[in-house]
């Protein structure tokens, strides 16, 4: 096992660790990983290489967008690096979210299958382009609507940047943004995007021994 001290203050729930990899509950709020200069310096990755002081220098095998809470799985070491990595690039990880959504979103459960792209005049939007887009496949099932908001369960086939933020906003998607989305959507002094990362099952990068992991939003 890695020497650990107390890192208390870095504000960040461990929800797994062994001397491989690091399972993680990043808030809403947080980088990923480090931006580009010292005011974005504070991310998953730096709070995790202070905690493990013999982790790797890159151990992120997958990122969420800064305003997405949930669960992040960090390898300690470049084998289990780069072994998680193989996993997400093989889609061989289950991802499950949940959203609540601005507006009433119609059925019950579906698929969509919308081909995306960057946005190369604006810059991180992403756009549908059914010629030159990525395919990105959702399954999603509503799970309850109040107030005109629909909360949704989405299970990822593929995990493409703003996958869901364009699924749920898109007029071929579901035609209703998350809440709080400032990108897609609309929001609010003081209002989170609401999406998280909630479940997450990934082989171990090492044994292979399935690891599960769900934990609710908090909103």
């Amino acid at each position: 096992m890695f020497d650990k001290y107390d890192a208390s203050h870095l504000s960040i729930d461990v929800l797994y660790e062994d001397e491989h990899c690091v399972v993680v509950y990043k808030p809403s709020g947080l980088l990923s990983v480090p931006g580009k200069g010292p005011e974005k310096a504070d991310c998953v990755v730096s709070r995790v290489r202070e905690m493990y002081p013999e982790c790797i220098e890159h151990p992120e095998a997958h990122r969420l967008d800064m305003s997405t809470s949930g669960i992040l799985i960090l390898g300690l070491t470049m084998e289990a690096k780069r072994n998680l990595s193989t996993e997400f690039r093989e889609r061989r990880v289950g991802k499950k979210y949940e959203a609540i959504l601005d507006g009433e979103v119609r059925g019950e459960s579906g698929t969509i299958d919308l081909p995306l792209r960057l946005d190369w005049f604006n810059s991180p939007i992403r756009i549908y382009d059914p010629l030159q887009g990525k395919r990105c496949i959702t399954l999603w099932e509503k799970l309850d609507y109040q107030d005109g908001k629909t909360r949704i369960a989405f299970d990822l086939i593929t995990g493409r940047t703003h996958q869901l933020r364009v699924h749920s906003s898109h007029k071929f998607g579901l035609g209703c943004p998350i809440v709080g989305d400032n990108l897609y959507g609309t929001r609010n002094p003081g209002e989170r995007l609401m999406l998280h990362s909630r479940y997450l099952k990934i082989a171990h990068p090492v044994s292979g021994e399935m690891l599960e992991f769900d934990r609710a939003p908090d909103f």
